[in-house]
């Protein structure tokens, strides 16, 4: 049974993702990146294929131990996917959105998507129905706004996040909670009503670490799929390192 690594790097976490065929068995938070816990994946999992995404200076001497010893693909925005980026600089498309929008192509072949991560930041990711990504936007997440709300103030405490948030806050924590995850949450809705009046029939799949704390606050109908940029990585791995 043939083995991928896939390894998602962005600004908050490394995870790495160990799928069997189609198949995701096991999903790790990597301490660091240096060559010797590289290795020690490759040394428990006897990868075939790897792939990275990395949104980050990442340590470059992985990519050597990845390339001696699996067939090793870096995404970037030359490689082959099963989207198009029409836009004037797809250099500039973070990787990380790369993956996303191959895996919503992927899953909902011939749909205009909707492709919303929750990660470090908001990342809004428009694909039409003829698997070109548009564009979209960016804002900070939730992790971001509840340090900035601890850093730029004298007493504000940093809260740690809950998604059981109450509407109206009756302390300290709960007005932050509320302002914070409930504030995000009226922000996607205003963006999904905005993108429904532009575009007809779309799909809203919501993905990444912080969906747990959104997705039950959210009036709009949605698809909620945690493992999607993996999934994406792993479907562009199987046509880059073929």
């Amino acid at each position: 049974m043939s083995t991928t690594l896939c390894f998602d790097f962005g600004n908050t976490r490394k995870k790495v993702a160990v799928f069997q065929e189609k198949e995701i068995v096991k999903t790790l938070v990597l301490q660091d990146d240096t060559t010797a816990t590289i290795r020690s994946l490759v040394e428990a999992y006897k990868p075939a294929k790897s792939i990275l995404s990395s949104v980050i200076s990442h340590n470059a001497e992985i990519e050597t131990v990845l390339k001696d010893t699996t067939r090793f693909h870096l995404l970037n925005h030359l490689s082959r996917l099963p989207i198009t980026t029409p836009v004037g600089k797809p250099e500039t498309i973070g990787s990380d959105r790369l993956a996303i929008a191959s895996g919503g192509v992927h899953f909902y072949p011939g749909k205009n998507l909707l492709l919303i991560g929750l990660g470090t930041c908001i990342t809004l990711n428009f694909v039409n129905k003829y698997s070109e990504l548009v564009g979209g936007s960016i804002s900070p997440g939730l992790e971001m706004r509840l340090k900035s709300m601890q850093y730029y103030t004298a007493k504000l405490p940093l809260i740690a996040p809950k998604s059981d948030v109450p509407l109206l806050g009756y302390d300290t924590e709960t007005n932050i909670l509320s302002g914070v995850i409930l504030g995000m949450a009226y922000e996607l809705d205003g963006f999904i009503a905005a993108y429904e009046e532009k575009f007809d029939n779309f799909n809203v799949v919501l993905t990444g670490g912080d969906m747990q704390h959104l997705a039950s606050h959210l009036k709009s109908r949605i698809f909620a799929d945690p493992e999607l940029i993996f999934k994406g990585l792993y479907a562009i791995s199987e046509v880059n390192n073929a």
